[in-house]
């Protein structure tokens, strides 16, 4: 792709400011992990192979009977028994006495007993664990940190690394749904305002000043517990209320730049109002817009924290990094739930601040980096 030399120096200003360059390698590195959740923390061997055959229970659903277990039910790969079945290849000893029997395999004292071609293995994510596994911890949970869980587990024997793997990416995605929708709305709505005035920008006006009066925290909470906490109804919710952050900001670029000699030109040369709103007058307010994104990507990030640490968020059963939140603050005795919701938080709000930081001075014509 060609880059005009307007983007050239703005690529340019953007390379200059180490600081949200490195913040942009960082946080590109997390998500795009995050992404792979799956592949990271699960219950389930990512790869399997039992008597020849390979098997991803990742993200394929395969019954017991597969591995020639009794049930046609999923098979719990983390039972010994389901374990011995396919390290031995169906051997039915293992409904006897399977850690014994994988034992014995491994020693070789079952080696005429188990075909080469029958010993099956598993390969296991990083962390052995999804985000809603319970645990037997044979002590009292919340448990801290050791060898089998980085991070210890919460007060429902889960473990706490998963759930922050898997509610990174579920709260990054959702600040980007609503930030990307909200922003969308809020940039239309402002430039319609901005450029026509009269009239229209009056009445819109006043339907922003009753419309913002609404307390949406409360409305969000009504609202979900009566239709049911989801992500969709989260993020619509969210985008809903969200939107004219951006609005009045627009509005003063487009009610300033309206009277500019090239956008008089082009009304004069016959150019259609949409063509002028986004083709001329929109990247003169990028820099006041980009100035504000920031904030609503974490915003939208310390809603959905928010809700969910007031129980009217996500599911329960979702990994949510507020859930973890009120969980430290209920377990007051496990400081690491505390240290560990306070870092995820810090760490993944300061990367986006400092990312954002350097695009808002890459597109300000004022700002060169030497």
């Amino acid at each position: 792709m060609v880059l005009s030399p307007l983007n050239k120096r703005r690529l340019s200003n953007f390379k200059k400011n180490r600081r949200a360059v490195w913040s942009l390698w960082i946080f590109s590195i997390l998500f795009g992990l995050s992404l792979f959740a799956e592949f990271l923390a699960n219950d389930k061997p990512i790869l399997v192979s039992y008597r020849g055959e390979l098997f991803t229970p990742v993200n394929e659903f395969y019954p017991e009977t597969a591995f020639g277990g009794d049930f046609k039910t999923e098979a719990t790969y983390r039972d010994p028994e389901v374990q011995c079945l396919i390290i031995s290849g169906g051997l039915e000893i293992c409904f006897d006495d399977p850690e014994t029997t994988m034992e014995a395999i491994s020693s070789g004292e079952l080696g005429a007993e188990v075909a080469g071609f029958h010993k099956g293995w598993m390969i296991w994510p990083p962390v052995p664990y999804s985000y809603d596994t319970p645990n037997d911890l044979g002590r009292s949970a919340p448990s801290p940190p050791d060898a089998q869980h980085w991070l210890g587990t919460d007060d429902t024997t889960r473990d706490v690394l998963a759930r922050v793997i898997y509610g990174v990416r579920l709260s990054i995605l959702f600040a980007l749904v609503v930030t990307i929708c909200a922003s969308i709305i809020g940039v239309i709505a402002g430039a319609i305002q901005g450029y026509f005035g009269g009239w229209l920008d009056l009445l819109f006006q006043r339907f922003l000043e009753v419309f913002s009066a609404l307390p949406s925290l409360y409305v969000i909470i009504i609202l979900t517990a009566v239709l049911g906490r989801s992500f969709w109804l989260l993020a619509t919710l969210s985008i809903v209320f969200g939107w004219p952050a951006l609005t009045g900001l627009i509005r003063a670029e487009f009610f300033r730049a309206r009277n500019f000699e090239y956008v008089r030109a082009a009304q004069a040369l016959g150019v259609s109002n949409w063509t002028i709103m986004m083709r001329h007058i929109l990247p003169n307010a990028m820099v006041a817009t980009l100035t504000f994104l920031p904030f609503i990507v974490t915003g939208a990030i310390s809603t959905l924290a928010g809700l969910d640490f007031l129980g009217f968020g996500m599911p329960s059963s979702s990994p949510s990094l507020g859930e973890l939140t009120q969980q430290a603050k209920l377990n007051l005795q496990s400081p690491h739930l505390g240290f560990t919701a306070f870092f995820v938080f810090t760490i993944m709000l300061s990367l986006l601040v400092f990312i954002f930081e350097g695009v808002r001075d890459a597109f300000d014509p004022r700002k060169v980096f030497l």
